[in-house]
């Protein structure tokens, strides 16, 4: 009988919407690629405003971006110091529909998301992105309460 060794994760993707159940996420992501030597993909999707009018979706789009990328700022220092292969993506679309295109993309092993709290309504009606990543995602996934 054999026997199968894990050797542990060599891609994690972490979903990042600078919440705090993200940032508890990338701790967790971070604590992993560091013991198991993975690299490290953080992807921020922003979802435009709907209706996408020019000016206001110019604006929201770039005032994401900036938020984002101040936040990854501390996030690259954090990986340079533990010798973390780290990249960080900001796109545009549905959350998970993201997420899940850049797991399969990027072919990653793990996908960590914080936990997001709604209200029942809400996910009733939309459902929540974490259970559309569970549901759709070609890897494992790890929800962060």
């Amino acid at each position: 009988m054999g026997s199968t060794v894990f050797v542990g994760f060599q891609r994690i993707l972490v979903a990042f919407d600078a919440s705090p159940h993200a940032e508890h996420a990338l701790d967790v992501a971070l604590s992993m690629a560091g013991d198991m030597k993975s690299r490290l993909f953080v992807i921020a999707v922003i979802r435009p405003p709907e209706p996408a009018e020019s000016a206001e979706f110019h604006a929201v789009l770039e005032d994401m971006r900036e938020r984002y990328e101040s936040c990854f700022l501390p996030l690259r220092e954090r990986a340079r110091q533990k010798e973390i292969e780290l990249e960080t993506e900001i796109v545009v679309g549905h959350p998970a529909e993201q997420i899940i295109h850049c797991a399969d993309t990027i072919q990653a092993s793990l996908i960590v998301m914080g936990k997001r709290s709604h209200t029942i309504l809400h996910r009733w009606v939309l459902g929540s992105n974490s259970e559309r990543v569970l549901k759709y995602a070609h890897c494992p996934v790890m929800i962060v309460h």
